[in-house]
This record gives structure tokens, C-alpha cells and sequence, in this order.
């Protein structure tokens, strides 16, 4: 099959990289092995915590991020795709020093909730803290009219610890529990939809699994990287 060459920007983590391979495989129409796309990953968990330095309390991941793009497009990657929400903070200053195109994840996301959740309807945010301190996807929906519903003080803090539980490898019913509790907790606060804007979040909770829909950041990236990939 023709194509483009996607490449994976991943590590953060590790699990979430693997989840984005994953969804791009099952999404493209293949019907043997010379029928998928050629993907490059680099799977670097040594690009610096993102989380801290949005907080001020650790290096800035940028010269690590442009680093590993710079890799995967010497590889031969015709676009980017990176598996990891508050990553997107940083890359308008890896854009600016590559050849290749990076889709967003945040823009991709929005377009769908937009697509998908009926106007009027409040979405939720179950998102790290630099996602929600930055208004990586607050801004872009309160821009259109949106109504955003984000999780208090005690719930933001919660989701880090089910974020770096997930991160530690487990996934098991407490730590979903835990999650699920949070989202009940946005939807009694009126949240219509949730999205789910942490690419370990979907390893825990999917669309179906609540009342309302829940948008996947990871899903919606994976559809434009097979979409983007068959183009022309």
C-alpha cells in the first residue's frame, strides 16, 4: 500500500506509545503485510518530565522533543505524530526547526467534539495539571463556545496519581476505580462529555464505559495519522 511514513514520537510513556501503534494498525485497511503503512517509532522515556516543567521544577523537554523529531525525520518519517497531550505545549518550537509536519492532537481533538458532542453541551477534562494550568484544550473549546467543566483541586491531584499509577504499569480496578470516581465527580458538576486528555487515560477508560461519551485524544490521533498517511 502507498503511503506516507508516519513517525512515532513516543516514550511518554512507553505504554501510550504502544497503545497509538496499536490503533494505527488496526485502523488501516489491510488485507496483508505489504498492505500497512511503514512506521518509524522512537520510543525516548528520557524526554524530560513535561509535568515539571510547566511547573518550573524541571528542565524544559524542548532540545530532548526536537531531538528525537530530528531522529525520526532522518529516518525517513514524512509527519509526526506524538502520543502524549502536554507534550503538544512544547512542540510550536520543534515545529519551527523541522521539514516535516507534526499533526496536533489538540486541534485533531477539538474538530472532533465538535463533530461529535452536540453544541451546548458541556465537556469535562480529565487532564495532567500542566494540561489544565496551560488551557491546552480549555482555550481552544471556550473559543468555540464550549462550555468546559475541569476537575477541583483534590481531582487534579487525583489524576496525576492514577496518571503515574499507569505509568508504573498498573492498570488494574482500583486504580480505574479511581478514574471513574473523578469523571462521575465532573458529571454531577455537568459534563456532557468527557475527554480523556492523557494518553495514559484511554488505557483505563473508554467510550461506552460511562453515560456520556468520551472523546480519546489517542483514537482521534491515530484516525488522522492513517487518514493523513493515505493522502495523496
Amino acid at each position: 500500500m502507498p503511503g506516507k511514513v508516519i513517525g512515532i514520537l513516543g516514550g511518554m510513556g512507553p505504554a501510550a506509545t504502544v497503545d497509538l501503534f496499536q490503533r494505527i494498525v488496526q485502523l488501516t485497511p489491510a488485507r496483508s503485510d505489504e498492505d500497512h503503512l511503514h512506521i518509524l517509532v522512537d520510543c525516548n522515556p528520557q524526554i524530560p518530565s513535561r509535568q515539571k516543567a510547566v511547573q518550573g521544577a524541571g528542565p524544559d523537554p524542548t532540545p530532548e522533543l526536537l531531538a528525537t523529531a530530528r531522529n525520526l525525520e532522518r529516518a525517513g518519517a514524512d509527519f509526526l505524530v506524538v502520543p502524549c497531550n502536554s507534550a503538544h505545549i512544547f512542540l510550536p518550537r520543534v515545529r519551527a526547526h523541522l521539514g516535516i509536519p507534526i499533526l496536533d492532537m489538540i486541534a485533531e481533538t477539538v474538530r472532533v467534539v465538535e463533530e461529535r458532542v452536540p453544541p451546548g453541551r458541556a465537556v469535562g477534562l480529565l487532564a495532567t495539571i500542566a494540561v489544565l494550568e496551560t488551557g491546552l484544550y480549555e482555550r481552544p473549546l471556550r473559543e468555540r463556545g464550549r462550555k468546559v467543566v475541569l476537575p477541583d483541586k483534590e481531582d487534579r491531584q487525583e489524576l496525576m496519581a492514577v496518571v503515574y499509577a499507569v505509568k508504573g504499569g498498573d492498570t488494574g480496578e482500583a486504580v480505574r476505580g479511581r478514574l471513574l470516581r473523578v469523571a462521575q465527580r465532573l458529571m454531577e458538576q455537568g459534563a456532557q462529555a468527557l475527554i480523556t486528555a492523557c494518553t495514559e487515560l484511554p488505557l483505563l477508560l473508554r467510550d461506552g464505559d460511562l453515560p456520556v461519551p468520551v472523546i480519546d485524544p489517542t483514537q482521534v490521533l491515530a484516525e488522522a495519522a492513517v487518514r493523513y498517511a493515505l493522502e495523496g
